[in-house]
């Protein structure tokens, strides 16, 4: 089957289309021909390994030293069941799903960049939402996932004044979504041009971060967000960290290890399929453009999901 590899940790031209064995399930797994997956931070993080030297090593003890040691990243995936194991019954053979390779730190599996994947039917997978195509299923798991563990380390009741910084993102626009559905009063940090899309998405404020004294802008709140991390800050971000109400709480994605429990997977779905939560696509890319698609995340200012379709 056709499939990028990594040949190595280093820029976007490392990633080649090539050949790879398709893959067989085993007992417990589905094959899935997929239609769409996604691009995501996390892969443009993993290709790149541009990180200190003990984040670097303690990254590669992970993924492998020098090169992945699964060359075909990606984490995402959509599309249509093909072919099972013995042991499976939860899915049946044309069944279209989507899925997200993790259901816990220590399980996880890479292998979306490619035509077919194989995952065990008990793991973050279930059958896509009617509503919406494999292109939006697509933009579900990655920014849903991680933004409900933003959210379920708050408890917002309805009224609560809440901030998110980066809301724009995948993460982000997951977040302020859910964070809504919960009855608060959003606050959405990010550039002008974005403005439209986060009110668009229940959004009750608005805080360009680019804009000179930004952080005069600022309330406080209930609960502060940090939907992008350490890899960007300004003044207002560094502000925003201390505009808290009394028992307010600051909320960063890079703290502690993400949790993708089954659970908040099939929550999503309900979601999408209730029209509570809607996923949100910037630019679709076909698979041989791969460089491009991670060249343009690795900017740092997608609105969304970047999505990348396969045809076989």
């Amino acid at each position: 089957m056709k499939a990028i590899k990594c040949l190595k940790y280093g820029g976007s031209e490392h990633l080649v289309m090539g050949d790879v064995e398709k893959p067989t399930p085993k007992a417990n797994e589905v094959l899935i021909s997929i239609k769409a997956t996604s691009v995501t931070a996390s892969d443009v993080l993993i290709r790149k390994l541009n990180e200190p030297p003990v984040s670097k090593f303690i990254l590669q003890l992970i993924f492998g030293f020098g090169k992945p040691r699964n060359p075909v990243l990606g984490m995402v995936t959509s599309g249509v069941v093909v072919d099972k194991g013995f042991k499976v019954n939860s899915f049946n053979i044309g069944d279209e799903v989507f899925a997200y390779g993790s259901i816990s730190p220590m399980k996880n599996r890479f292998g979306s960049y490619a035509e077919f994947i194989c995952l065990p039917q008990d793991w973050n997978i279930a059958t896509k939402p009617e509503n919406v195509s494999f292109e939006e299923a697509a933009a579900i798991p990655y920014g849903g996932l991680l933004a409900s563990h933003l959210i379920n380390q708050t408890k917002i009741k309805k009224g609560d004044k809440v901030l998110i910084y980066g809301a724009s993102g995948s993460i982000g626009t997951a977040a302020l979504q859910l964070a809504k559905n919960e009855g608060a009063l959003i606050t959405s940090v990010c550039s002008k041009r974005n403005f439209e899309l986060v009110n668009s998405l229940g959004s009750d404020m608005v805080i360009d971060y680019t804009a000179e004294n930004a952080e005069h802008e600022l309330d406080t709140y209930k609960y502060v967000i940090d939907a992008v991390g350490n890899s960007k800050s300004s003044t207002l971000k560094e502000k925003s960290k201390l505009a808290l109400t009394t028992g307010g709480k600051y909320i960063s994605i890079d703290k502690g290890v993400p949790k993708t429990p089954k659970k908040a997977f099939l929550k999503l779905k309900e979601l999408v399929e209730k029209g509570k939560l809607k996923p949100v696509i910037d630019k679709v890319f076909p698979l041989d453009k791969i460089t491009e698609a991670h060249n343009y995340v690795e900017l740092g200012h997608k609105r969304g999901n970047i999505i990348i379709t396969l045809s076989h």
